[in-house]
């Protein structure tokens, strides 16, 4: 059985410094990394206008951004009905889903009813129905059987009788 030893609390505290040290950097260099994605996308995708020149040169400067706007809204677009057409299908799996698990039924509560309740609650307070079920239950007369007495008969008889048949086999 091996032993562990137990990290003693200024060795804790000291790698969890550590470690958030490093975690900080991380996020650091994270951030700038994303900065500098960001202007070379925006260098690549969106160069600079040449705004030195007279007013159909800036004209059509402006043509040019309305055009390439157009064309990144109708992407927008695009990329939108795609996410709510997705989102749309994952809500139809989901109730799909829960319709094959089944719904589950809660804990139904027993409750102590009459027929003539019961009756008044689904037909309502109007209907004045009263109903006996025994009424409608068949009657059934109960046969007695009788036995032969014969078959039981006296039990002395039957012990003389055997005493009887003993003295048959025993000779003297």
């Amino acid at each position: 059985m091996s032993e562990v030893k137990k990290m003693t609390s200024s060795r804790r505290h000291h790698l969890k410094s550590i470690m958030l040290q490093i975690a900080a950097n991380w996020l650091e260099n994270e951030k700038k990394e994303i900065a500098q994605m960001k202007k070379d996308y925006m260098a690549e995708n969106c160069p600079a206008p040449e705004l030195s020149g007279d007013q159909a040169a800036l004209i059509e400067v402006c043509k040019k951004l309305h055009h390439a706007i157009d064309k990144i809204d109708e992407t927008r677009y695009d990329a939108e009905s795609k996410v709510t057409k997705a989102d749309k299908e994952i809500e139809e799996l989901k109730l799909k889903v829960v319709e094959l698990a089944g719904v589950k039924k809660p804990a139904l509560k027993k409750v102590r009813m009459s027929a003539d309740a019961m009756l008044a609650a689904l037909l309502g307070g109007k209907h004045k129905v009263t109903m006996d079920l025994r009424a409608n239950l068949k009657q059934v007369k109960k046969e007695v059987k009788e036995e032969p007495t014969e078959a039981v008969g006296d039990w002395r008889k039957n012990i003389e009788d055997k005493a009887d048949r003993k003295k048959m086999f025993e000779t003297s």
